[in-house]
């Protein structure tokens, strides 16, 4: 008995990388971010308050906060040290508060906001102080007096 031996022709191995599902990938999450990039810069940056309220701890002891009022109104008030609350323009709020950061930077600044006063006239305050120079603005609150527990 003759057995035939034959040889068979090994393929070599392609060296290549598949790289369509990775283009597929890549456009998907391209138009994701196309999508999402928009609403990433809209909007003020805001440290928001929690639940539980802390006490404002200064880094300096002799440094005063700067608080800026909104009146049911809508006038501004400006309070720092020992001056009384002026009612202000927004030009002026702007001024003023420039003037006591470039004097002190590390000085903080708060909005003191009515609770009748318009979401609108908040927002537009925390807008003037961060065109002032303002690096972050804070919010004060009352405590309440009902706090149901979940």
């Amino acid at each position: 008995m003759a057995i035939y031996v034959t040889k068979r022709q090994r393929r070599k191995p392609i060296a290549e990388i598949n790289v369509v599902p990775y283009i597929d990938v890549m456009l998907v999450l391209l138009i994701i971010f196309m999508i999402t990039a928009p609403m990433l810069t809209q909007g003020i940056q805001v440290d928001l308050p929690k639940v539980e309220g802390n006490p404002v701890v200064t880094t300096n002891e002799n440094s005063e906060p700067l608080v800026v009022s909104v009146d049911a109104e809508g006038l501004f008030y400006v309070a720092f040290g020992d001056k009384q609350d002026q009612a202000v323009t927004g030009k002026r709020l702007r001024t003023i508060v420039n003037a006591i950061l470039r004097r002190n930077p590390e000085t903080q600044v708060m909005v003191k906001g009515d609770s009748a006063a318009s979401y609108g006239q908040v927002v537009t305050v925390m807008a003037l102080l961060k065109e002032a120079g303002a690096p972050s603005v804070g919010l004060i609150t009352k405590q309440p007096e009902n706090i149901d527990e979940k």
